[in-house]
């Protein structure tokens, strides 16, 4: 009979990680804002570009073998947005791409999609981004208008709000 021996070998990884040292959370932290704001700029032209692609789409004609197809180019430009502006913190831009969403996933396939919605927001959108930081106030006023935009074509049920 033979006997197997193993003898475990400690990987270079476990090592670095009982080891002590490493940076802090707040140097850690620091270093990631300082990576963000490298990113800043890029995150703006994407942002930008997308919606320069949403504002620039058109509905689908009327004898379009699949008009679902224009829309769903619209959710993905304004998720796009999303992507884009969320890590820096652009809460009015994403709130904006998000009700946008909702709308397009609320809308029935089967119907004609009213594309005034679209175009609305991507202006709202152009308009956000345009604005200096603080104008806060005009931008509550967009996203309250957008709002009842979205309250209005997704009626919440009774007892829901």
């Amino acid at each position: 009979m033979s006997v197997v021996v193993t003898i475990p070998r400690k990987s270079r990884l476990s090592t670095l990680i009982d080891k002590p040292g490493g940076v802090s959370v707040g140097v850690a932290l620091v270093q990631a804002r300082t990576n963000l704001e490298a990113l800043n700029l890029r995150s703006v032209k994407i942002v930008a570009d997308r919606i320069t692609e949403l504002v620039k789409l058109t509905p689908p004609a009327a004898d379009d073998p699949d008009p679902q197809a224009r829309r769903q180019k619209a959710y993905e430009l304004s998720n796009a947005v999303i992507d884009a502006a969320h890590p820096f913190e652009r809460d009015d831009l994403c709130s904006v791409a998000a009700g946008l969403c909702d709308l397009i996933d609320a809308a029935p396939a089967g119907r004609p999609f009213d594309w005034r919605i679209v175009t609305v927001h991507a202006q709202a959108m152009q308009l956000i981004l345009s604005l200096p930081p603080e104008a806060a106030d005009v931008r509550r006023e967009i996203l309250a208008s957008l709002g009842q935009v979205l309250a209005k074509k997704i009626p919440t049920p009774a007892g829901e709000a």
